[in-house]
């Protein structure tokens, strides 16, 4: 997925807009989101990368059920 960064209401609009990419990164906001509710995760208990990884994991099995 390609990096996309929102205008300013007052800057003029150049080049084309892209819905499907403001989509896609709104998906992955409201998933970011979602994780942060987790104390776990927000607060980053876990000090070894692969803990926080499987924490990441363990969050995102129980949002999807």
């Amino acid at each position: 997925m390609r990096f996309t960064i929102p205008r300013l209401s007052n800057e003029p609009r150049h080049g084309s807009f892209r819905r499907e990419i403001y989509r896609q990164r709104n998906i992955v906001e409201r998933a970011i989101n979602r994780l942060k509710q987790f104390r776990r995760i927000a607060t980053r208990y876990e000090k070894l990368a692969a803990n926080y990884t499987a924490m990441i994991a363990i969050a995102c099995i129980l949002l999807w059920l």
